[in-house]
């Protein structure tokens, strides 16, 4: 039975503008569905649960695409058996803190700081969406940032770096895939390692880019889900 919903999680910024691009370059038969984040309002992954489960209470059958931010959440929600859930995509995502040992410790104690004003554009290329990214989506990804009040990215931030989601991988019966940036400076390979350790039947698919893969590659990101989409109808 071919899958024609797709819900998708967006990133630490929570507005879903920086996945329209993608959105779009899904089959147009495909109802999209984005969650929006509050901007002034703190929510933890368990709010933000609640949202997102009354979303999947849909009866059609869907696919849960997370990215980054979203990855634990989408994890937790699929462990959860959602009767008409068909599988699980994770982007640029983790099961656990992606920021290990000092530096870890170091971020969630500034991290009230570094959200309180919005990066530089130097820093949206060098470490979200690379040198050579065009200029109107650079200004895309800084306003999606400024959007949302600093005390609510800092406790997102927070949230990454105290996140641990690992025991509920076994816990997820559909099938899953994995969405690798190649060039990602802020979630590392090993993510993608500790979760295939734990889940060794997930499927990988990497693209040259950098961590917002989506925004930066949605054309070749929606082609290898159109894909994956399509195995799962013809099984």
């Amino acid at each position: 039975m071919p899958v024609n919903r797709i819900v998708l999680l967006p990133g630490l910024d929570g507005t879903g503008n920086l996945l329209l691009d993608f959105s779009q370059a899904l089959p147009s038969q495909m109802r999209k569905e984005i969650p929006i984040y509050l901007k002034e309002r703190v929510l933890s992954y368990e709010d933000l649960i609640k949202l997102v489960r009354s979303i999947c209470e849909d009866s059609e059958p869907f696919v849960l695409l997370a990215e980054s931010f979203s990855t634990p959440l989408a994890i937790q929600i699929a462990a959860e058996r959602p009767k008409n859930l068909k599988a699980l995509i994770l982007c640029v995502g983790f099961a656990s803190s992606p920021v290990r040992g000092f530096v870890r410790w170091v971020c969630w104690i500034l991290a009230p700081i570094m959200m309180r004003a919005a990066p530089p554009d130097s820093a949206i290329r060098s470490l979200l969406i690379g040198g050579d990214a065009p200029e109107p989506l650079v200004g895309a990804v800084r306003a999606a940032i400024s959007s949302v009040r600093s005390k609510v990215l800092a406790a997102r931030l927070r949230a990454i770096l105290g996140c641990d989601v690992r025991s509920l991988l076994n816990q997820v019966n559909v099938p899953m895939l994995y969405l690798q940036a190649r060039h990602d400076r802020l979630v590392k390979p090993r993510c993608l390692e500790e979760i295939r350790r734990l889940r060794p039947d997930i499927e990988t698919a990497t693209i040259d880019g950098p961590h917002l893969l989506l925004p930066r590659e949605p054309q070749k990101a929606a082609v290898i889900v159109e894909n994956f989409l399509k195995s799962l109808s013809d099984k």
